[in-house]
């Protein structure tokens, strides 16, 4: 053997047995920053889309982070997904399906994950949408179960349904597109920047109460901040300028936009809640299928992507907190989306399905000393300004020509409008990168359900990992129905080769009130539900079975078929062929629904 491969062996060896030190020794010693948003499907400059999107700062932690490219969440709407994934179990168990009921007071009295930190010594803070709130989390957000101190929840958000959104003749509407001049907003605000702003003021607390009068620093209590994102839930209002970034012109129709002929109409979301924008309802669409006319799909389309970007900079300043604050070295971050949404694909908006558009989400984790050992970097989350990084001629991919007649409008200096109205004072740099440059991090495409981060989260950070939870847990406070990825975390950190033992599918699910689309389709109240989906990926096959459901004892009937899905993944990327009835793959679909019915226990990965 040669000199050099004895050497890098060694090298191997030594940093990975540094990972599983940091992992275990260092463990207690993390903080948490734990991000979610609203709505947000993969669109981020971090994946591999081909549309580029401006999402800089994000793309920055991925390049410290592990990138999960087939996570997915197990029920496509806010309240059902984020209960689940802040107990750890999963929607039959919470028996969650909708957003009227407290699964304390209906399910059982599960711990949470951020009860979990905090019965462990740690101060939890909730800020924004992290449960969903009202009935599902008590009206308190969990409070004082899950967090130390009450939630805040900004102030502007009660504006939400009301009729804010600027019109050309003056007037104002409920919109669904709804760009904005900030200044003119009532407060002069909006939620996602007052949630950056409490957020960074809790930051710049804790880092003073770990500090002496001489500027030393004292042992101080570790902390598990959940900051929650509005953006890009509609209604899609941000600030006007992050609507230039997406001329017109550059943006593209779904690459699926119209009703697939197979697919069983109990499938189908309406998209009610968008249906009740003003601005949509003057289009008149026909019910429940639409289609919404084209050049306002356009529209809603370019209103997703700005609104992603000002999300991007909100979090761009929350992680350049940890820079300022002295807390970049010892937080782990987790960044992701509680469920994705549909952009036009089947003629469809919103989530409330079984699509991969709808359960797939963007999950990035960033483990100091661990994930990003490989990336030196003097400041770690430095802020990453799109429209400086425009002005320095940073940008690399198609849309740079669409941008240039906006530039030279202002004589070569853009009009950032209200941008600076929102910047909190954290350092600024726009970085050596480019937008649209490959952005290279660490990647899995592991099968990940959003039930697994309650335990990752713990073994990371030297918790107790909630035991598997048995058949019937709802008097059983702490267990998951997930798994812990550590042992991908390592593998892939430490670039071994070779298969571990890990889960084979992922599982998600969705209600209907019946079989054909009606107003309460998207959204059915526990009554009225009659028929479950339930959904399973796999590497080849996304396989779905709509049977009947019984909401009086939360049981299914196998045998009352509604509509099957079989979408064969690599010929079918978009799931626009149901082959559920074609002759040729029979023998799969009895496979799979054999696979189905045994559930996600038989997926999980087999330790001898």
């Amino acid at each position: 053997m040669h000199y050099d491969k004895i050497h890098y062996c060694i090298i191997q060896i030594i940093v990975f047995v540094q990972t599983i030190q940091t992992l275990q020794g260092q463990a207690s010693k993390y903080n948490v920053l734990f991000i979610v948003i609203d709505d947000l499907r993969p669109t981020l400059g971090c994946y591999d889309n081909e549309t580029p999107y401006y999402t800089p700062n994000i793309d920055n932690l991925a390049k410290q982070s592990i990138l999960f490219t087939n996570a997915h969440v197990q029920q496509a709407v806010c309240a059902p997904s984020r209960v689940s994934f802040l107990t750890g179990r999963r929607p039959d168990t919470t028996r969650l399906y909708d957003f009227y009921s407290y699964w304390r007071d209906h399910a059982g009295n599960f711990t949470t994950l951020p009860q979990h930190f905090k019965e462990n010594g740690y101060f939890t803070s909730s800020v924004g949408k992290v449960f969903h709130p009202g009935l599902p989390s008590n009206y308190t957000d969990d409070y004082p179960y899950s967090w130390s101190v009450p939630a805040y929840h900004p102030s502007t958000e009660k504006y939400k349904m009301k009729k804010v959104c600027p019109n050309p003749d003056g007037s104002r509407q409920m919109n669904l597109v709804c760009p904005v001049d900030v200044k003119t907003q009532p407060e002069g605000s909006l939620p996602d920047i007052q949630s950056t702003q409490h957020a960074l003021q809790i930051l710049q607390n804790i880092s003073k109460q770990s500090n002496n009068d001489d500027g030393k620093s004292k042992p101080s209590q570790p902390f598990f901040l959940a900051v929650g994102y509005h953006k890009p839930h509609i209604p899609l209002k941000y600030p006007r300028e992050f609507q230039d970034l997406y001329p017109l012109s550059s943006i593209k129709l779904a690459p699926d936009p119209h009703y697939p002929s197979k697919m069983p109409h109990v499938a189908w979301n309406p998209w009610t809640d968008v249906r009740k924008r003003d601005d949509v309802k003057k289009l008149n669409v026909s019910f429940p299928y639409g289609p919404i006319p084209k050049d306002y799909q356009l529209l809603i389309r370019q209103s997703y992507y700005a609104a992603t970007t000002y999300m991007d900079s909100l979090v761009g300043h929350l992680l350049a907190g940890l820079d300022q604050y002295g807390f970049s070295d010892n937080t782990v971050i987790v960044f992701v989306g509680d469920h994705g949404w549909s952009l036009g694909e089947h003629q469809e908006w919103a989530k409330y399905s079984n699509f991969n558009v709808a359960t797939r989400v963007p999950l990035l984790v960033h483990i100091p000393g661990v994930t990003d050992q490989y990336q030196p970097i003097k400041s770690k989350f430095a802020f990453r300004d799109i429209f400086e990084m425009l002005q320095h001629d940073e940008i690399k991919n198609t849309t740079t020509d669409a941008w240039q007649p906006l530039y030279n409008k202002h004589g070569g200096h853009l009009d950032r409008g209200n941008v600076r109205s929102y910047h909190h004072g954290n350092r600024q740099e726009t970085g050596s990168e480019g937008i649209g440059d490959k952005v290279k991090g660490l990647v899995s495409d592991n099968h990940i359900e959003l039930v697994d981060l309650f335990p990752t989260l713990s073994d990371v950070c030297g918790l107790t990992v909630p035991p598997l939870c048995p058949q019937n847990s709802l008097k059983v406070d702490l267990c998951t129905e997930g798994v812990s990825f550590v042992p991908l975390i390592q593998q892939i950190a430490n670039h071994k080769t070779g298969n571990i033992p890990w889960k084979n599918a992922t599982f998600s699910q969705y209600p209907r009130p019946s079989d054909e689309p009606q107003e309460n389709s998207d959204l059915p109240h526990l009554k009225d539900i009659q028929i479950m989906g339930y959904s399973m990926m796999t590497d080849k096959y996304h396989y779905v079975e709509w049977i009947g459901f019984d909401p009086d004892t939360y049981t299914q009937n196998w045998e009352d078929i509604h509509g099957k899905e079989l979408y064969v993944r690599q010929l079918d990327p978009l799931e626009d062929n149901n082959v559920a009835d074609d002759p040729k793959y029979q023998t799969t679909v009895k496979e799979m629904s054999i696979l189905l019915r045994k559930g996600w226990r038989n997926a999980l990965p087999q330790i001898s």
